[in-house]
């Protein structure tokens, strides 16, 4: 099983290949990680196609795909989930989706209670608890930082934008960022049929509107 997985939904442009076999268990074949929270659409498919090569592999070697899914900006996030639509559509197989804070979550390997919070601008966070990095407890919600639950430790980028009200016991924020990583060892394992969070269609965790509105119907103007 080979899966191609990508997360466009904060500041990070992560891209990975993982393969599974029953006989070797998980392994990376490729992973390109770039930050950059305006240039999604232009590092994206390039980042794919050093990936595949760098693995020596072909589209047509995929298995299925992953992405993440959100919370996260509008436009970063829909540059991954067009994309692995399109390639799910184009290679006719699978497409996933994890909530990028899932993914998060997973790469921390933390096995007692926290929290995940990335930015959402607007001074706000998205944010959900979890009872360990294999299982969420909270649907993913956007608010304020100090609507994250006291007493536990956060991580994720918006604990350390906030380091001033999600700070728990000096705990790091560490990972800040999803990485494509995780998240095809996520979906490889979930896959495989290992405990883990739930698998999604690739359709977008928006949270709130985007900030971009149709305009409304003109004004009638009065002759003078």
């Amino acid at each position: 099983m080979l899966v191609l997985a990508f997360d466009t939904a904060t500041a990070a442009v992560t891209v990975a290949l993982y393969e599974w076999s029953p006989g070797e268990g998980v392994r990376p074949r490729g992973s390109a990680d770039g930050v950059d929270r305006r240039r999604h659409a232009e590092l994206l498919t390039p980042a794919i196609a050093d990936v595949m090569a760098e693995a020596g592999a072909t589209p047509a070697d995929l298995s299925a795909i992953a992405v993440g899914v959100g919370p996260g900006p509008y436009t970063g996030l829909r540059v991954g989930l067009v994309t692995a639509r399109a390639m799910g559509e184009t290679l006719r197989v699978p497409v996933h989706g994890v909530c990028t804070l899932d993914i998060i979550a997973w790469a921390s390997k933390r096995t007692t209670p926290f929290a995940v919070a990335t930015d959402a601008r607007r001074k706000e966070v998205y944010w959900a608890r979890y009872a360990s990095f294999k299982e969420r407890v909270t649907e993913p919600a956007v608010g304020r930082p100090a609507d994250v639950p006291d007493g536990l430790p956060v991580i994720g980028e918006g604990a350390a934008i906030y380091a001033d009200v999600l700070a728990a016991s000096g705990a790091s924020p560490e990972p800040l960022l999803p990485t494509a990583g995780a998240l095809a060892e996520l979906t490889v394992s979930r896959l495989s049929g290992a405990p883990g969070p739930e698998l999604l269609p690739p359709d977008p965790l928006y949270l709130r509107r985007p900030d971009a509105r149709e305009p409304g119907p003109r004004k009638k103007v009065t002759p003078a």
